[in-house]
């Protein structure tokens, strides 16, 4: 993989992602449309809530994999399509709990579900999303497609429920850590570029592979966001840094904070995160100890990348192998300036 300084010069993400999804440019449209139109799906009286839901224009990451791996394995078919609308709909529907979970006011500078209609309304739009893709999942022939996405959505909302239970926990270790990254975001990756396979019929080695890339880069995005809430510039994150912090997430950088301490300081910083006073976290952010354990984050993060691109051995030369590969490129440039901040 690349260093920074080999690439060209610091990439804008949505450049930088589209440059990276420009093979599957017309069919990634083509589901952005689809993605919008599921609103009309329901009641008139809930279509409002649906359609703001899933008009967040994130990064469509998910559905992205879904067509590459399609292509990859050997055409984008519109059975591809329909994964990629679904793994969406999962994907917008945790969004929806996970800012009820933290309280959250603002998502890519627009009022949350629960901040516009309030927590009671927010559960049951985030509940209609889950429903509604799992209904979607049911149309495929082959059953072991609707399973397997089952399957993901479940594990993520269990890597929800394990996080959350293990708020200020501060035995957590780091294998517990990477088993919750792996539920509650590699989980959707991986079924997304695993089941892009099988659609194509593509071999058991193949799909294995796609799922390991899936796992490990989508277990290496949620590190890149975990470092952005200590060293990401707060226009651009939209969050005060150190919001996980506050509410008692303790990110790979944190652990690793604490794993080298001494038993005293480790102490110390246990009192300091639970008091959760602002200004001392903030000092914890800004501190050395934090800057270097950021550094074994990042460091961590990028070493995953490229065990990502180990899993697309098996797969033939094409554009869209390429912009796999270019996936883990983009976002090695996106993590590796977070260890030199």
């Amino acid at each position: 993989m690349n260093s920074p300084s080999e690439l060209e010069p610091p990439l804008d993400k949505t450049l930088a992602l589209k440059r990276a999804f420009e093979p599957i440019a017309e069919g990634l449209h083509q589901v952005e449309e689809r993605i919008r139109a599921q609103a009309h799906a329901f009641d008139p009286a809930v279509e409002l809530y649906v359609a703001y839901a899933i008009e967040s224009h994130g990064k469509r990451l998910r559905p992205a994999l879904a067509l590459l791996a399609g292509g990859a394995t050997g055409a984008i078919l519109p059975p591809h399509s329909d994964l990629a609308v679904i793994v969406e709909l999962i994907h917008a529907a945790t969004l929806v709990h996970d800012d009820i979970l933290d309280h959250a006011d603002l998502r890519r500078g627009q009022p949350t579900a629960n901040a516009k209609w309030g927590n009671s309304l927010a559960v049951l739009l985030g509940d209609c999303l889950f429903a509604h893709a799992l209904r979607l999942a049911s149309s495929f022939e082959d059953t072991r497609i609707c399973r397997r996405i089952a399957d993901a959505a479940s594990e993520v909302c269990s890597g929800e429920i394990i996080q959350t239970q293990r708020r200020f926990d501060f035995k957590l270790t780091v294998p517990d850590y990477f088993r919750i990254l792996e539920m509650k975001t590699g989980a959707l990756f991986a079924a997304a570029t695993q089941l892009g396979g099988l659609l194509n019929g593509a071999s058991e080695a193949a799909q294995k592979g796609l799922f390991d890339f899936g796992m490990r880069l989508g277990t290496a995005y949620q590190i890149y966001d975990d470092c952005l809430d200590l060293a990401g510039d707060e226009g651009t994150v939209g969050k005060t840094l150190g919001s996980d912090l506050r509410r008692g997430k303790l990110t790979l950088p944190i652990l690793h904070l604490l794993n080298t301490s001494s038993t005293a300081e480790r102490e110390r910083l246990g009192e300091l995160i639970l008091e959760g006073n602002e200004d001392k976290i903030r000092g914890l952010v800004e501190s050395t100890m934090a800057r270097n354990a950021l550094h074994y984050a990042v460091k961590t993060g990028r070493q995953m990348l490229q065990d990502a691109q180990e899993g697309l051995v098996h797969l033939d030369a094409s554009v869209y192998k390429e912009s796999l590969f270019g996936l883990c490129e983009t976002l090695d440039a996106m993590i590796a300036p977070l260890g030199e901040a």
